[in-house]
């Protein structure tokens, strides 16, 4: 008897379209609130939307997927003949999704492992690719009633599920403590509007004469530089992507947020400079990430094989 494996993430790992469709991962929409109106990320509403939302000042929040959206999703998984999920999500610290996933989890009608990767962006997203490829080296593509249900599935190579499952867990889990992701907003203004500032709250007295380096740290987001200008925070940003890239094989993500500007000469420098590149993608961030970084974020995940 097959023993075939699920994925999940959400759409805060802002996966290229083309990688979710080759490893059938499903995702789960978080929520962008603008005003009174509540709109799926990705599918309702485009970082452009968002953008434009800030910057006329209307009130933008998130929120997470509920638990019977979980639900839901697991109980397809089962009914397209897989024997367990693997379900990898955005920092607990940053989002309540991981809470929602462990609720469905608990009730549903095969195993649910849910993994909190403690990241965000791509950064998550490199971690969901981990477990993809980590499902797929279990054995060959299952087709069918995997490809109806929009999720990865294998038939597994140990016979156990058990021990199957254990195996994704720890690719995921191990490319997770790999990854980093660092960043540059042009103001904290709506992080501190988020909630989402933890220990960067320090800097918001001197908002005005420095522009922050911000890094996920423990699945927070804290500070890591303070810089005078715009141009010195890009080019230490580079600096520092550079210093965690190291000459090893690595993968590297460049997002933004309305900088297309700004991501792709970055892109282009970081290509030149970093010796093991594996892949290197410029991305803009969606709709959930965007409202609380807002306009003018610049970042870079080093994602090390």
């Amino acid at each position: 008897m097959s023993r075939r494996i699920a994925l999940l993430t959400d759409s805060t790992a802002y996966l290229p379209e083309e990688a979710v469709d080759r490893h059938r991962i499903a995702v789960v929409p978080l929520s962008v609130v603008v005003g009174d109106e509540v709109l799926a990320d990705g599918v309702e509403i485009s970082p452009k939307d968002v953008a434009e939302a800030l910057r006329a000042k209307q009130r933008v929040t998130t929120s997470r997927p509920s638990p019977e959206t979980f639900a839901e999703a697991y109980r397809a998984a089962a009914e397209a003949g897989f024997e367990a999920v693997v379900s990898v999500h955005i920092s607990a610290e940053l989002s309540g999704t991981v809470e929602a996933a462990r609720l469905a989890a608990a009730e549903a009608p095969l195993p649910v492992e849910v993994v909190d990767s403690r990241l965000v962006g791509m950064a998550l997203g490199h971690v969901v690719l981990a477990a993809a490829e980590a499902i797929a080296a279990l054995g060959t593509g299952a087709s069918g009633a995997a490809g109806e249900a929009g999720v990865a599935g294998v038939a597994g190579a140990s016979g156990n599920v058990a021990a199957d499952l254990a195996a994704v867990v720890a690719a995921a889990s191990g490319r997770a403590a790999r990854t980093s992701g660092f960043f540059y907003v042009d103001t904290l203004e709506y992080l501190r509007r988020g909630g989402r500032i933890g220990a960067a709250q320090a800097l918001l007295g001197s908002a005005l004469s420095v522009k922050p380096l911000l890094h996920l740290s423990g699945g927070r987001i804290e500070p890591l530089e303070k810089v005078r200008t715009a141009s010195r925070a890009i080019a230490r940003l580079e600096e520092i992507a550079v210093e965690r890239a190291g000459a090893d094989e690595v993968d590297i993500t460049v997002h933004h947020l309305a900088a297309a500007d700004r991501a792709e000469p970055l892109a282009e420098r970081l290509r030149a400079r970093v010796p093991g590149l594996r892949e290197l993608t410029v991305l803009e961030v969606g709709a959930v990430i965007g409202a609380h970084v807002g306009p003018g974020l610049l970042a870079v995940v080093v994602a090390p094989r």
